[in-house]
């Protein structure tokens, strides 16, 4: 599979919508669309969100995405890996390790103390991907309190 890396375009955000959705289908999440093409247009714009896609055959694949946070116990910026997702096509292939790279590569620039990510307790092929980069998990539960 030939491919390559880039930032997010805003001409990919229908695809990267649809990748999103896939990405919450397979974390058995639900996921709705609607309003979201424009939000992440602006996000990408004012880079609030940073994103990369694997392109391949003039169709996205996969695709990273990060936001800058502040820690507190830290007192320093962290990088936030919001979404990884690669196609089932996609997987196996240095692809995932190549997107975590690029966002290792941001928060390098950005002076950032880390590199920080969840994944579902359930999702051991993700944590031994990500034990095999050299990354350490911290186990802890998240909550959401939904403001409607």
């Amino acid at each position: 599979m030939s491919c390559i890396i880039r930032r997010v375009q805003s001409s990919d955000i229908p695809a990267l919508l649809e990748l999103c959705a896939e990405h919450a289908s397979y974390e058995k999440a639900t996921f709705e669309s609607k309003g979201k093409a424009e939000a992440l247009k602006k996000a990408f714009e004012t880079q609030r969100l940073y994103g990369w896609v694997i392109e391949a055959e003039k169709k996205l694949v996969g695709f990273a995405t990060a936001t800058l946070d502040y820690s507190t116990w830290d007192a320093a910026e962290f990088v936030y890996m919001d979404c990884l997702y690669l196609k089932e096509n996609a997987r196996g292939k240095n692809l995932g390790e190549k997107l975590v790279a690029e966002i290792v590569k941001l928060a390098q620039e950005k002076n950032c103390v880390n590199v920080q990510w969840q994944t579902p307790e359930w999702n051991t092929r993700a944590m031994n991907f990500y034990q095999r980069l050299g990354a350490s998990p911290k186990p802890k539960v998240r909550f959401y309190l939904e403001q409607e």
